[in-house]
Order: C-alpha cells, then structure tokens, then sequence
C-alpha cells in the first residue's frame, strides 16, 4: 500500500481544460466572430487564463494535441 510508483513525467503544466461556453455570455465583438453559433468551447491553461475559443469540442482537443498539451472536460 505504500510502495511507491513513478508515473513518469508530469503533466501539471501542460494541462489544459475544454468547456462549453455560450455565446451570449462573451463580449460583443466576440458574440459578432460566432456566425450563428449558441455555443462554442474555450481552452484554458490550469491556472485559468483562456488561450483560445474554437467553435466545436474536437477541435479545442486537436488545438490541444497540436500544441502538445493534454486536455480534459470541465463541466
């Protein structure tokens, strides 16, 4: 139980999270750059500074993947 386990390099800081974000709620020029969409999904780093808006889930994960971070869902 209290072996312990080297579970190789760690990811803190190349984490980031994908969530859902509504249109409505972004600033105005922003809600202007959605062409229609409700509903588009923001990537933020962990410390929670977003670093992009892309407009469907898959591509915030392949943004994330590119640019070697490994993402996770934020409810």
């Amino acid at each position: 139980m209290n072996t312990k386990y080297s579970f190789g390099p760690r990811l803190d800081n190349r984490l980031v999270y994908v969530r859902a974000v509504d249109v409505a709620d972004l600033p105005k020029d922003l809600q202007d750059q959605a062409d229609g969409a409700h509903q588009i999904y923001a990537v933020h780093s962990a410390d929670g500074e977003r670093l992009a808006l892309v407009r469907d889930r898959e591509m915030a994960f392949v943004l994330a993947r590119q640019n070697e971070y490994a993402p996770v869902t934020v409810h």
